[in-house]
């Protein structure tokens, strides 16, 4: 099929490249026009928390008008009371004359005197408050000027969005623009040459741009999140550019051996074309498993890398032909001069050298890299996982320093657990009476925070069926006291008031708590599923369930090296400092999941690719040790580049300011890197080497029909395009 679809390709350029063009144009156009499909409370809810969200959502709450605030404090010493009114005044006439401010309230001082707080009532729709707080922030950058002596500083959800928003949005741009121009310098530091740089570029991002379109068509059935974008560039570069890394590179090997430009592609179509169509079957059957985690946001992103990758899969085998069998030898055109002589004189003398241990030394080679790689994956047992707090952002923005400040004199501004109750609205004064006995038990309790002045916040939805009672602790969402509290509040003070009462216990300790105990669950069922059926693709793929069960147990140690990595970096001391983050002694609830199937996808890409050149060996008749010599130096070339371009790229988002987007860089980028050299250059070979040929081995009714294989080996007889060639 690969062939087929090449052939065609090669022999009709310009059809094949105008129909792909018309191909990405509908998918983008098409999308931008059916408009994207967000998920809602319901679809987000997970365990007690996300019945809390739901019964919210479903009390029809009028939306809370944006609130933000002036917070007046003294730089050194005791707070000034009587400077701070004078400051609390002049702050209160300024921001009256605001556009966009409705309501200025009464100051607020702090329970030990050391603030005063001027609450802001915006106008207009809270979810464009942030758009709209930079008049609220001048007007206080004036009252600050006129009281030296005093910080005055704005403080709240719009003006920490705001910040927030322009410190990431400066991140995420600088990583986009950096991200390009690597990738493009590493591709000619591959290739000695500016076209066959480029080509595989144009592919990962005209694939990037189909798959968006046609993930803003699929929200419509499942509903899309604001990091599916994301995720759909970062992998759609990751295996476009990998794709056409093999292919072109096999296309320019068969050329150099005197191949003419459409036999050239061919070959490359039934190398590393079909490589291409398994190592895209495999991401996909990964990505696949995370419809199983019964989360709106895995599936979503499920669905986002499905469609990237099987976009780039299509492309590879029908435009990128057809642009090869175009450009024929322009595509190594213009040359870079001393770039090109590197890479033509590359006769894979350092990858031999390399690979001396593990085919010498097999047994040996084996033990010592498995158990390195097994120590490194230890520390993972000790794994724990938790959603970043307001506590992990990052405090290079005043916002963020001012509500520190506001936390410490205000606690009750800080973490809330939101204790909902659904009843009839008959039972209305009998819930807001028990909410209030919960309220009041809570005092005296160093697990939570005082009550302010007007008693417990309980908020009743219009009809009266849906009742919210907010208990503030003076903890961080993430810290051990903070879970103690929830804990205490769902096992003992609300169980006691509310029997008889539908209820439930939310807020960002409850998400905490129970988003990781749904991955925990949920992780095992996953990664069983995704094993179950890479292992059966890779059984039938290569005839053998000796390379199935390899290929498995390596992917394994990839992860689990992964894994153990990332707790070392970001669950001990030594490294925040290094790489300029604060530890949050966890790791973020979503991305063990997330990992595990993006890491076992991309690593089956490699694989692929370079079992298949060592099967490709073996079918010629070339003795187990040698073959493994000749497939993983042939392909080590490819392997190590295209790992070299996403270990780049994933190593550019771990220096975004969130703690998240670290450990997402971080972990990809490590684990690719440990997967293509000591998985792929050390512990492939020299198990391969080890096993000889009973890598080959399968059961009777999977052997090929009809084809004579040698003892132990049940190759398929080759194409007739390539009998015919030699």
């Amino acid at each position: 099929m690969t062939v087929r679809m090449a052939r065609w390709s090669a022999e009709h350029p310009w059809r094949a490249i105008a129909l792909w063009v018309v191909f990405v144009a509908v998918c983008f156009v098409g999308g931008n026009a059916a408009g994207l499909k967000e998920a809602t409370a319901q679809d987000d809810a997970i365990g007690e928390a996300g019945r809390a969200y739901v019964m919210i959502d479903e009390g029809g709450f009028a939306d809370e008008p944006a609130v933000d605030n002036v917070l007046i404090t003294a730089r050194t010493g005791k707070l000034d009371t009587a400077a701070a009114n004078k400051a609390a005044a002049d702050a209160t006439t300024t921001l009256r004359s605001v556009t966009g401010v409705a309501e200025v309230g009464k100051p607020i001082p702090a329970n030990d005197g050391s603030a005063l707080l001027v609450p802001i009532t915006m106008s207009g729709d809270p979810e464009t408050a942030s758009d709209r707080v930079e008049p609220l922030r001048s007007a206080t950058a004036e009252v600050q000027a006129a009281h030296p002596d005093l910080r005055v500083e704005q403080v709240g959800g719009p003006s920490i969005n705001k910040a927030l928003d322009d410190t990431l949005g400066d991140d995420f741009t600088r990583a986009e623009i950096l991200s390009l121009p690597v990738t493009l310098a590493i591709l000619i530091l591959v290739f000695g040459a500016l076209i066959a740089a480029g080509v595989p570029v144009l592919l990962a991002l005209s694939s990037v741009a189909a798959a968006m379109g046609l993930s803003t068509l699929a929200s419509h059935l499942i509903p899309s999140t604001d990091v599916t974008a994301s995720v759909i560039l970062l992998i759609g570069m990751a295996v476009g550019v990998d794709y056409s890394l093999f292919y072109v590179r096999r296309e320019r090997e068969e050329r150099a051996k005197g191949r003419g430009h459409v036999d050239a592609v061919e070959i490359a179509a039934e190398t590393s074309g079909h490589a291409v169509v398994v190592s895209g079957t495999a991401v996909i059957i990964a990505m696949a498993g995370l419809f199983l985690a019964g989360d709106s946001t895995f599936s979503s992103l499920a669905v986002g890398s499905i469609l990237v990758v099987a976009v780039a899969v299509l492309g590879s085998l029908t435009v990128l032909p057809a642009i090869l069998a175009k450009l024929g030898r322009w595509v190594d055109r213009p040359r870079v001069p001393f770039v090109w002589r590197l890479t033509a004189r590359n006769d894979g003398t350092f990858w031999r050298r390399v690979l001396h241990p593990a085919l010498r030394w097999p047994a040996a080679t084996l033990i010592v890299s498995v158990l390195a790689l097994l120590a490194l994956a230890a520390p993972a047992l000790g794994m724990n996982l938790k959603f970043p707090g307001t506590e992990d952002l990052p405090r290079t923005t005043p916002a963020m320093q001012a509500y520190d400040r506001l936390t410490a004199a205000y606690p009750s501004n800080g973490t809330n657990h939101l204790i909902t109750v659904q009843a009839p609205a008959s039972s209305a004064g009998a819930v807001q009476a028990a909410l209030t006995r919960i309220a009041e038990k809570t005092q005296g309790d160093p697990l939570f925070a005082p009550l302010e002045q007007d008693g417990p916040e309980i908020e009743v939805s219009p009809d009266k069926t849906v009742t919210v009672l907010h208990v503030a602790t003076p903890f961080s969402s993430r810290s051990s006291e903070a879970a103690d509290s929830l804990h205490r509040l769902r096992s003992d003070l609300v169980p006691a008031e509310l029997k008889g009462f539908d209820h439930a216990v939310g807020g960002d300790v409850a998400n905490n708590e129970d988003y990781a105990k749904h991955i925990w669950q949920t992780l095992p069922i996953v990664a069983g599923v995704v094993l179950l059926l890479t292992f059966l693709m890779m059984a039938w793929t290569f005839r053998s369930l000796v390379v199935a069960l390899t290929s498995i147990l390596l992917n394994l140690l990839s992860v689990g090296a992964a894994y153990g990595l990332l707790v070392l970096v970001f669950q001990g001391s030594w490294a925040p400092d290094l790489l300029n983050f604060t530890s949050m002694d966890a790791i973020v609830s979503w991305l063990p999941l997330f990992l595990f199937v993006v890491l076992f996808g991309l690593s089956m890409d490699y694989h692929v690719f370079v079992v298949s050149r060592i099967r490709e060996a073996v079918l010629r008749g070339v003795p187990t040790r040698e073959a493994v010599a000749e497939g993983i130096t042939g392909s080590a070339g490819t392997v190590s580049s295209a790992a070299l371009v996403m270990v780049a790229v994933f190593s550019i988002f771990a220096t975004l300011s969130t703690i998240d987007m670290k450990q997402l860089g971080i972990g990809l980028a490590a684990a690719i890197l440990l997967d293509a050299t000591i998985i792929r250059a050390v512990v492939l070979p020299s198990a391969m080497t080890l096993l000889g040929k009973a890598n080959w081995w399968a059961p009777r009714f999977m052997r090929p029909r009809g084809r004579h294989a040698a003892p132990a080996v049940t190759p398929p007889t080759p194409s007739p395009e390539l009998v015919g060639r030699h």
